[in-house]
């Protein structure tokens, strides 16, 4: 072995050492949250939806699809649609959050799968994400033109913060850590806490709830975590925290909070158990055949909508980040040709407008 080769091999171990140390630090940042641990994974473990070590899905589920590989996923990116983010700004409308009307349940799209509702007082936050963008670095995931036009500033004192599972595009630790001091109480899915936690949020403000688990609200309401078909992961590891939908039972109005999932059992056993429901927000893009059974295709919330028995839908999940390979604007024609079709009522408000369930709501085609 020459003194050459070896001097070669030793910078080779020296940059791959560095390298790995370099990761190490990296995946120490708090943006990737914490692994349950203690008292609380002794508590996953009791979980009937826990097992070898991960969170499982109530039907059997792949995150890609059989067919898929790396080259297909790879391939679809580079071919994705010209029209994958829009080319101007998107219209939004700049709502006094702190002043709304909300003698009935009032609701405010942000964009993506952020929302707020508002009923008599009593303010809910669902899987807020204000950074501007959906990952774990800011130059990657970003928002479109024109959807930020909310963050953590504009929210008014939040009563319930509710967070469905722990995707970036759900779970932004610069938006929890901004608005942690104006939260009253956090409900999350089972595991979530580790993350919260970490965070600065005090454990005694944070309710995790598994599926089917009920937990009562100061306003005479109560928020039931209930079962999605999704899975979970902010760093190379999935399944460590839970993932859910939610009902949620204001006075007088029970809402659907859908968080991310593919098509199952689930949305008929809703409809049965709590249908029919004021409104269901339900998720529409970021689909694609190469990743079928972890989120839903256009056409089939109309389904979901049904089987919930509900008397309109509003959908959610697009309008802020391209996170497939579909146009921005497919999920929404694709959603609103078959729910005229098939007669369900939906509303399809713009960021920051706001939307009053039991009235008329709005249905404007803005973006075209």
């Amino acid at each position: 072995m020459t003194r050459r080769f070896k001097r070669t091999m030793l910078y080779f171990v020296l940059a791959l050492a560095l390298l790995v140390a370099a990761v190490f630090l990296f995946m120490r940042r708090a943006v990737f949250g914490a692994d349950p641990a203690d008292a609380r994974l002794e508590r996953i473990r009791q979980s009937p939806h826990y097992k070898d070590g991960v969170f499982q899905n109530r039907e059997e589920t792949s995150v890609e699809a059989k067919e898929s590989n790396a080259m297909k996923l790879l391939g679809g990116y580079w071919s994705r649609s010209p029209e994958n983010e829009p080319k101007t700004p998107l219209p939004s409308i700049k709502t006094d959050l702190r002043t709304l009307a909300d003698s009935l349940p009032t609701l405010v799209w942000f964009g993506h799968s952020s929302y707020l509702i508002s009923y008599r007082g009593f303010r809910v936050l669902m899987d807020p994400v204000f950074s501007g963008s959906a990952s774990p670095v800011s130059f990657f995931g970003k928002s479109f033109p024109g959807t930020d036009v909310y963050g953590p500033d504009d929210m008014p004192d939040i009563d319930l913060l509710v967070l469905s599972h722990d995707h970036y595009d759900h779970l932004d630790y610069e938006t929890i850590v901004r608005l942690a001091p104006r939260v009253k109480r956090v409900v999350a899915s089972l595991g979530m806490g580790a993350h919260l936690e970490r965070w600065g949020i005090p454990g005694g403000k944070i309710t995790e709830l598994d599926w089917w688990e009920k937990t009562n609200l100061p306003n005479g309401g109560a928020i039931t975590a209930t079962s999605a078909r999704h899975f979970s992961g902010r760093s190379i590891a999935r399944g460590k925290t839970l993932w859910s939908s939610y009902v949620l039972d204001l006075p007088d109005h029970r809402i659907l909070l859908g968080g991310d999932s593919g098509y199952d059992k689930t949305f008929a056993e809703l409809g049965e158990k709590f249908g029919p429901f004021d409104l269901a927000i339900l998720e529409c893009g970021q689909y694609n055949e190469l990743w079928p059974n972890i989120h839903m295709m256009p056409e089939e919330l109309i389904t979901a909508g049904q089987a919930l028995r509900a008397k309109a839908v509003l959908p959610v999940h697009w309008g802020k980040f391209a996170l497939a390979y579909h146009s921005w604007t497919e999920p929404i024609e694709r959603f609103t040709k078959r729910a005229a079709e098939a007669g369900l009522p939906y509303t399809t408000p713009r960021i920051g407008e706001p939307v009053v369930v039991g009235e008329a709501m709005p249905k404007d085609i803005w973006w075209r």
